[in-house]
């Protein structure tokens, strides 16, 4: 090879680079910015996940705590209207939670949700059942007292779930 061969194959390399280092360096730029827009989406989804998680661990434990308190003072026979509103607005509350957390959770923490969600409505329609002192055969405070204690491993449960699917190690 000579050397005029050789400067012109170095000139035209040369050119080439000079040539395809913008083209290059824009993709590498553009590559980095996806990358970076897929990480904040990413965590973006883990927030709107670990939010809905929170809200909905909130609203189930107050509904549960709330309707416990219904029942004792039922028993008791102490419920106010103020106790009504109460646990009305809970009720209100961990149905809207979990209607939010129905578009953004995977299903087994939803499996885990219905769970502690069949609990709590069946002892929220019995408090008012007794409330309105219409209660069905064999329904009395005590016994939806003892039926309401089955939420408590399922709330635990729930908790657990969430937890992991967030990543939280024990």
């Amino acid at each position: 090879m000579t050397a005029a061969i050789t400067a012109m194959i170095t000139a035209v390399v040369g050119v080439l680079g000079t040539l395809l280092a913008p083209a290059l360096s824009q993709r590498h730029a553009a590559r980095e910015r996806a990358e970076e827009a897929e990480r904040a989406e990413h965590r973006r989804l883990f927030e709107e996940r670990r939010d809905a998680y929170t809200a909905m661990n909130r609203a189930s434990r107050h509904f549960h705590t709330l309707l416990k308190d219904a029942l004792h003072r039922i028993r008791d026979g102490v419920y106010t209207d103020h106790d009504r509103e109460q646990l009305e607005e809970a009720r209100r509350d961990h149905r809207d939670r979990y209607a939010e957390a129905q578009m953004v959770v995977p299903e087994r923490i939803l499996d885990a949700s219905r769970a502690v969600n069949e609990v709590l409505a069946r002892t929220d329609a019995v408090t008012k059942r007794l409330d309105r002192g219409l209660p069905r055969e064999d329904e009395g405070a005590e016994r939806a007292l003892l039926e309401l204690k089955e939420a408590e491993p399922l709330l635990t449960a729930m908790r657990r779930a969430m937890r992991a699917d967030l990543g939280v190690q024990d």
